[in-house]
């Protein structure tokens, strides 16, 4: 049946549905937006209480960390900090509030040490980090330690880092290379630590915890795989390809395509190119670096075989002393916590609070200590920033164990 418009009357409308209840619903929504409207100015004068209590807490913070420096107290007190948060929690009137509580009190608390971090460090009270300031490392009569074999890419590295007329040596491990430096063979060594699509060098990260040797630079290589053979080798002749198992792996494509060759795993590729050179037979071949082709007289049969072209890794140069350069800017630490909920968060919470960006974090376990981790991070500053003392001031109060690894 079509609708009648002139028959409508002037309290309906076209849907059947009357004016006034329409009207009744309008008003409704009105009055409900207005309701939170009201609730939210409620909580905007609630925020603002917060805000002005919250600041005479810590004022009264200020004065506490002022007794703890006439008093030489530390500032963390554990037990006094259950007992306040347990107590406050107790106050609120449901489960979910009492635990909201304790949430929001853990974060008050830390928030409260960090500011009396800052006043022992503007009082002198800081730790002291005994790393000295330099212009430069030490570059004139020194000795420099790498592992691998001549050619192997740590052997380039340094040489970017160092140049030819070095006095060098190589080692088989790297712990020989790490032993080396702390028993004063060589004054720096030269070691891998991170590759970009391999991944870390977790060996290399166990050792900067096991030696007091520490990271004064560091210096990138390019990772470009070339494939190796006898002077009278062609790719035909080929039957047999020796590399380190990461460069087979990062050549896999480039294997692909050679699907008849068989691939030997070796301990490095510098000392797969040296295998060639001892074979001395056309029939092998290795994955190796254009520099391993110079030192074992091999022929480049095919450069940039490795299927990414911006492969890189990082070596850092290690020696026995505390040093840095006036322009370093990345900080390298490892720290042992507690195995408590939270206990990562609250430790990583000291370099957001101080404005320092983390470039990077590893974990390692911890042996004879099942499921516990020792953390090694990255940071973006230097030894004479007060915001990277403030942090590490609080990490060496609430952590088991602080260790600065170097600044570079």
């Amino acid at each position: 049946m079509k609708t009648d418009w002139n028959e409508l009357t002037e309290n309906e409308t076209s849907d059947g549905t009357r004016k006034e209840e329409t009207d009744k619903k309008q008003e409704m929504h009105e009055s409900k937006s207005l309701d939170l409207s009201e609730i939210r100015n409620q909580i905007d004068e609630v925020d603002a209480t917060i805000v002005e209590e919250f600041e005479k807490r810590m004022r009264l913070c200020k004065d506490v960390a002022q007794f703890k420096i006439d008093n030489g107290k530390n500032v963390l007190d554990k037990e006094r900090e259950i007992q306040k948060i347990e107590k406050v929690a107790s106050l609120a009137k449901n489960d979910f509030n009492r635990q909201s509580v304790k949430e929001l009190f853990t974060q008050i608390m830390a928030i409260s040490r960090k500011l009396q971090y800052q006043i022992l460090t503007e009082n002198g009270m800081s730790a002291k980090i005994d790393f000295k300031e330099t212009d430069d490392i030490k570059r004139e009569n020194i000795k420099v330690v790498y592992q691998g074999v001549p050619g192997a890419y740590s052997h380039q590295a340094m040489l970017n880092y160092f140049g030819n007329d070095v006095e060098n040596h190589n080692v088989a491990t790297f712990r020989e290379a790490m032993e080396a430096v702390s028993k004063g063979v060589a004054d720096y060594a030269v070691l891998p630590i991170e590759n970009s699509t391999a991944g870390t060098v977790n060996d290399v990260y166990d050792l900067l915890f096991e030696f007091d040797n520490y990271i004064v630079a560091t210096t990138d290589v390019i990772v470009r795989h070339a494939l190796l053979g006898t002077k009278e080798a062609e790719l035909e002749d080929i039957e047999v390809v020796y590399s380190h198992p990461q460069g087979l792996m990062q050549c896999n494509e480039f294997l692909e395509e050679h699907r008849d060759w068989q691939q030997v795993s070796q301990a490095n590729t510098a000392g797969s190119a040296k295998k060639v050179m001892e074979k001395n037979n056309k029939k092998y071949a290795a994955i190796a670096s254009t520099i391993a082709a110079d030192i074992y007289g091999l022929k480049v049969l095919k450069e940039n075989i490795n299927r990414n072209s911006e492969n890189t890794t990082r070596f850092i140069i290690v020696g026995k002393e505390k040093v840095y350069k006036k322009d370093a800017s990345k900080v390298f630490l490892l720290f042992e916590i507690s195995h408590t909920s939270g206990s990562l968060y609250n430790t990583l919470s000291h370099f957001i609070y101080n404005g320092i960006n983390m470039s990077s974090i590893e974990s390692r376990p911890i042996k004879g200590r099942k499921w516990e981790y020792r953390f090694f991070v990255e940071l973006d500053g230097n030894l004479k920033d007060l915001s990277v003392i403030n942090a590490i001031n609080g990490l060496i109060e609430e952590t088991s164990f602080v260790k600065i690894v170097g600044n570079y």
